[in-house]
């Protein structure tokens, strides 16, 4: 974390602790590209095996396995469906369509949720060479910019899927924080993916690294589109170790990260009622509508930054606060102390 500062900006700032620095120096290695790295090839046949697929491939980013994982399941010109918000279309700077050639349409749902009568209205059949045609759902598990929500729907709309014969992808950068929310597997979620992703670098704490996950064949192909894009690697075993350690020792304790998230939302719901509803944060992520309080955004992160505290902003009005292993429950509460006196 930034020296002195307890850093809510988001669960991608945490280090490694000395336990996964020592795994990751230990580490054997091999060349990736010619698949010989052991340490990696363990962590994608872990995860896979964890989410219900068959195979598995270690990307340096959840943006690319999320791009490997729709270009798998959308031919060029055809569409992806999603939430308005989600990461695919907000957040990976357009690389669907000027990487892969892949055209989206979204609805829009509070807190980015799955609406299922409007993906129905959406998805579009195929009618000829006239119009595109809708060759795959995609949902972000839990949803980023969504407060953390987790998808409630999530089965009604696989089984949805199922019955037309269309694929889902599925965006598990925070998965495991679904799972532990719920008391579900990753697999009971991933599992009804036709491609999914997870992310180590989040909750999670590794340094760097998400897996993508699917059938031997659709991670055959992802493998090859990888190396195409330039995104192979040589000995990451060393960054692989980390995600091994990660996914044994530190998918339980998200636990505490969500309880931690959910007081600081009750400190801010008494400081500026209405700004968040803390029974709506499910996971690690506060969102709070500062409208009502007469300050922007860029106001509270300047003046939170004064107090030795570090937020973000995902909207005019909207500040966000995220949870995770590098920050404590004392540091969690002193983060919102701060902000309460900033905002009330």
């Amino acid at each position: 974390m930034t020296a002195g500062m307890i850093d809510l900006r988001s669960d991608t700032v945490t280090r490694p602790s000395a336990e996964m620095l020592a795994a990751m120096t230990s580490a054997p290695v091999g060349d990736d590209v010619y698949g010989e790295d052991p340490t990696i090839n363990a962590l994608e046949e872990r995860v896979a095996g964890l989410l219900g697929h068959e195979a598995g491939l270690f990307t340096v980013t959840g943006s690319l396995a999320n791009m490997l994982g729709v270009r798998a399941l959308v031919p060029r010109g055809g569409e992806v469906l999603c939430e308005a918000s989600a990461h695919i279309v907000r957040a990976e700077l357009g690389s669907h369509a000027a990487v892969s050639g892949v055209t989206t349409r979204t609805w829009s749902a509070p807190a980015g949720q799955i609406d299922l009568e409007q993906i129905r209205t959406l998805i579009a059949p195929d009618l000829g060479p006239y119009f595109v045609v809708t060759s795959a759902v995609s949902v972000e598990n839990t949803h980023n910019f969504g407060g953390g929500s987790i998808q409630h729907g999530f089965d009604a709309l696989a089984d949805e899927l199922d019955v037309r014969g269309m694929p889902l992808h599925l965006d598990g950068a925070r998965l495991w924080n679904a799972a532990v929310a719920t008391g579900r597997t990753v697999e009971s979620f991933a599992s009804r993916a036709a491609a999914a992703s997870v992310c180590l670098s989040k909750g999670l704490g590794a340094p760097v690294g998400s897996v993508l996950v699917g059938s031997a064949e659709l991670i055959r192909e992802a493998r090859i589109w990888r190396k195409r894009l330039g995104a192979g690697w040589r000995q990451a075993g060393v960054l692989a170790a980390a995600g091994l350690y990660a996914v044994e020792h530190n998918v339980e304790r998200l636990a505490e990260d969500h309880a931690n998230a959910r007081a600081i939302a009750e400190v801010l719901a008494d400081a500026a009622p209405g700004s968040v509803k803390p029974d709506q944060v499910e996971t690690n992520i506060v969102v709070a509508d500062l409208a009502a309080t007469g300050k922007t955004v860029a106001e509270v992160v300047a003046a939170a930054k004064a107090e030795g505290v570090l937020v973000g902003g995902v909207g005019a009005t909207q500040l966000r606060i995220v949870t995770h292993l590098d920050a404590s429950a004392e540091d969690c509460r002193t983060a919102a102390a701060a902000l309460a006196r900033i905002i009330g």
